[in-house]
């Protein structure tokens, strides 16, 4: 039988990120291709505790429906936090808690997009929100980036010539792929262009809370006096993945169509995750945990730095992150990028992801590849880094 897909999901490809991640399965294969956060940044035995309390305590509303706004105690915990780092205002705006923070992402694009309208990205960006956003055939754009973040004229060009953008999406902080973090300039810049265009700014931030270099830069969110961003967060990198939850902050009117959507998609967000992060936020110190997460990967990435420094032909250029899980490297300008990533997992038995897996089209060029630090162990960084370190200078020496 012949199958007939529908116009929203034909175009959509298998992310290369978990085509790469199959040749993982190999135990040979040093793996910088994840994006995972480090083992030992899991709190395992307080979340074990946490577990047995909760299903002693209140076994039923673990295991009960719960509202699609989310479990309430860590609605108005998040609302707290956030509105003390200017990033929530009670009368104008909403939180809902999500299915990661990735479905903040999907759940703001088919609220406020149509088929044919444009929504803006950086380029590269976050596969997992490009084919969300690619669910809804929508005109996807990329902007270029360069060290500071998004390039601000490229962006005013692009709006100028796309009037129907409903959406600009960033990650400001320690980007995927990039590991760039935006300056607070820029983010300015980039402010000042959604309110010149009237449009609206999506702003994911899942590494925020991972700065382990340079200082604090504000959220976009916190300088929004009009009602024009959007905020994504999510417990993903700093408790678990695994238990799924993330959170979207908008004005209400916004937040009230999301909810809509979401009650579609999957009625609510797990109870046991929302009832999990919010106990280990509550009876756990919060802020000394995350300051252990980022002095985890401080030394990863010093130590992913250090040995590109030692074994990479200088003629390969690679970003120094101020924090979160990913470096960005770039060969040569014209180099087989593709070639370079095919041979360093099948000779030299280390993975990485091709930087084109990032752009709006996986046909666009580019010279560069993605490395992550966090997922594998300290011995695994210093040997895949030798290998791949001794493919660049074959390549480029």
């Amino acid at each position: 039988m012949n199958y007939t897909f529908s116009e929203k999901v034909s175009q959509l490809q298998p992310s290369a990120i978990r085509e790469i991640l199959k040749f993982t399965s190999d135990p040979e294969v040093i793996s910088f291709a994840a994006g995972n956060p480090a083992p030992e940044a899991f709190p395992t035995d307080v979340i074990r505790d946490i577990t047995a309390r909760l299903f002693e305590e209140e076994p039923i509303t673990v295991l009960q429906y719960g509202i699609t706004e989310g479990y309430t105690p860590l609605r108005e915990l998040l609302k707290e936090r956030m509105a003390a780092a200017g990033c929530f205002r009670e009368e104008q705006e909403d939180l809902l808690i999500t299915s990661g923070a990735q479905q903040v992402m999907e759940l703001a694009c088919k609220s406020l997009c149509d088929a044919g309208d444009t929504l803006i990205c950086e380029a590269p960006s976050f596969i997992g929100s490009l084919n969300a956003f690619k669910s809804y055939n929508v005109n996807l754009v990329g902007v270029p980036m360069d060290e500071e973040g998004m390039d601000p004229e490229l962006l005013e060009a692009a709006l100028w010539a796309n009037p129907n953008t409903k959406l600009i999406y960033l990650i400001p902080n320690f980007q995927n792929p990039t590991g760039r973090t935006t300056t607070l300039a820029r983010r300015k810049a980039l402010y000042a262009l959604a309110q010149k265009y009237d449009t609206i700014i999506l702003e994911d931030n899942p590494y925020g809370d991972l700065r382990f270099a340079g200082e604090d830069i504000p959220t976009i969110k916190s300088m929004d006096t009009e009602g024009r961003v959007i905020y994504a967060g999510t417990f993903s990198k700093v408790l678990s993945p695994g238990i799924r939850v993330g959170y979207g902050i908008a004005p209400k009117e916004i937040i009230s169509k999301m909810v809509v959507c979401k009650q579609v998609s999957d009625v609510h967000t797990s109870n046991f995750g929302q009832m999990l992060a919010y106990r280990f936020m509550k009876e756990v110190d919060f802020d000394a945990h995350l300051a252990g997460l980022r002095e985890i990967y401080r030394q990863k990435a010093a130590r992913m730095i250090h040995g590109m420094e030692k074994y990479f032909s200088p003629a390969v250029r690679f970003t120094r992150p101020q924090g979160g899980l990913f470096l960005w490297c770039t060969l040569p300008e014209g180099s087989d990028m593709t070639g370079f990533c095919k041979r360093a997992v099948a000779e030299f038995k280390t993975a990485v992801v091709p930087g084109n897996a990032f752009m709006v089209s996986e046909e666009d060029v580019t010279d560069s590849f993605r490395m992550n630090y966090s997922t594998p162990t300290d011995e695994a960084i210093d040997k895949g880094v030798e290998l791949l370190g001794s493919l660049t200078r074959e390549m480029f020496d």
